[in-house]
């Protein structure tokens, strides 16, 4: 029987969004009990439009059957984290310090748009985490349909961040303006179809953490899915619920919140061997906080009896340390 504090739950966040204060507190609380827990949750009730995931999937298989050739046309420069990244450029365990062979994946990122022309965005401090996005030729309307996407995306981050200020005990906004010029990474990741066995120890995303505040998650199979480690050890897959998106917390978050809330190991398993003919797409948004928001343990996270565990960082210099060490040789020189 497994352990409750191991389970996922599924929490609709429209009675926080639309609620009276005291759903506002029944909503909080259970995500407080699911990030101490186990660091996931699966969230309904979310509002983005089914038809808008639905394009986003369209354009990205469009995207990612065309040639390899012509997606190297704008491969991932070692400065920045934006463009196409081929198969066999990322080995996530890395970021751990493990030696494993290269994911089983492709993919493509972006990041930020339309900020304003200034000294913080694009000046000395700043022009690393904005870099122009790369847009490919075909195919047509990707550009559009990706950042509408990235802005819903954004929406609903900030939507999830003030839930998260009102579970720590904090003002709902709390973290408005942490995260009002945010360096998010988003990333659509294509895990190809296996025509031939992986190697020992290769997946299609090793075991790691992730970096930031949140993670927003949304896949169009189950098959070789996300898996989380669970207290015991073993691996427990991340339950797939058709319109919800998967959210876990990042190694930031956990930092900020002194390690009450938790950052878990999870994975990208690979298919059965009878499915090994299955494509598999994600949909990530990695939400990272202002590069100079100042990460501190939250007052409500420490005590006499809990002081601080951490330095005082920011979030660009933490994003920069994990990217650069996920990165495989001839990628791994990143400076934003």
């Amino acid at each position: 029987m497994k352990n409750p504090e191991d389970l996922i739950p599924l929490i609709d966040i429209s009675h926080f969004l639309n609620g009276d204060i005291e759903d506002k507190r029944k909503v909080a609380e259970a995500v407080d009990i699911a990030c101490k827990n186990i660091g996931f949750l699966i969230v309904t009730g979310h509002g983005v439009s089914e038809t808008l995931i639905s394009n986003m999937y369209k354009v990205s298989a469009e995207y990612f059957a065309l040639p390899v050739w012509e997606k190297k046309s704008l491969k991932m420069p070692p400065d920045r984290y934006r463009g196409y990244t081929p198969m066999g450029s990322e080995s996530l365990a890395s970021s751990l310090d493990q030696e494993t062979p290269s994911d089983l994946k492709e993919s493509f990122s972006i990041g930020p748009f339309n900020v304003p022309f200034d000294e913080y965005h694009f000046g000395d401090d700043g022009a690393r985490y904005f870099a122009p996005n790369y847009w490919p030729e075909r195919p047509i309307g990707m550009r559009r349909i990706w950042e509408d996407y990235f802005l819903e995306m954004d929406r609903l981050a900030n939507d999830l961040m003030s839930v998260f200020a009102v579970a720590l005990n904090m003002p709902e906004n709390f973290f408005k303006n942490k995260i009002n010029k945010h360096i998010t990474n988003f990333s659509v990741i294509h895990y190809p179809a296996q025509d031939k066995a992986p190697k020992k120890n290769q997946m299609r995303g090793g075991e790691h953490t992730d970096y930031g505040s949140l993670t927003i998650v949304h896949t169009n199979t189950d098959i070789g899915g996300l898996e989380v480690q669970r207290k015991d050890g073993n691996w427990e897959s991340v339950p797939w619920v058709k319109g919800a998106f998967s959210i876990n917390i990042g190694d930031l978050m956990a930092e900020w919140t002194n390690d009450r809330w938790v950052s878990t190991m999870h994975r990208v398993a690979n298919p059965p061997t009878s499915q090994a003919n299955n494509s598999k797409t994600s949909l990530l948004f990695f939400h990272q906080p202002n590069y100079d928001a100042e990460i501190e343990c939250i007052a409500s996270c420490t005590s006499d009896q809990k002081p601080p565990k951490y330095s005082k960082t920011t979030s660009g210099e933490h994003v920069t340390m994990k990217i650069t060490k996920h990165r495989s040789p001839g990628l791994n020189d990143f400076d934003s």
